[in-house]
């Protein structure tokens, strides 16, 4: 179960949140859409790389790593929204808050 979790966390609302940003960046449209759309979530994988991942030099310890997690999911669910995908903002909100939690709840 910790296995399947880690894998629909890592590519659902992991990668889903870089690209949901990404989305909403480039649909800004202008000189402003190139930059959002590849630096908003160049950033946010910094961050999750540097204080949220598994690997992080300074991993944050729980709850303020979970409170940094669900501040990226928040704003990858209002990404979808802004973009006019309010369903498809709402199963991705479900399925990442889900997928943080049980992988918390699971047993190393």
């Amino acid at each position: 179960m910790t296995a399947l979790a880690l894998g629909l966390r890592f590519l659902v609302a992991e990668l889903g949140a870089l690209a949901a940003l990404a989305w909403w960046g480039f649909a800004r449209g202008g000189v402003l859409a190139v930059l959002s759309g590849i630096l908003l979530p160049l950033a946010v994988a910094a961050v999750w790389g540097a204080f949220i991942g598994p690997r992080a030099r300074r991993r944050l310890p729980d709850p303020p790593r979970l409170v940094l997690e669900l501040l990226v999911f928040a704003a990858a669910t209002a990404a979808l929204a802004a973009v006019g995908h309010a369903v498809l903002a709402t199963a991705y909100a479900v399925i990442a808050v889900a997928t943080a939690v049980v992988t918390r709840a699971a047993p190393d």
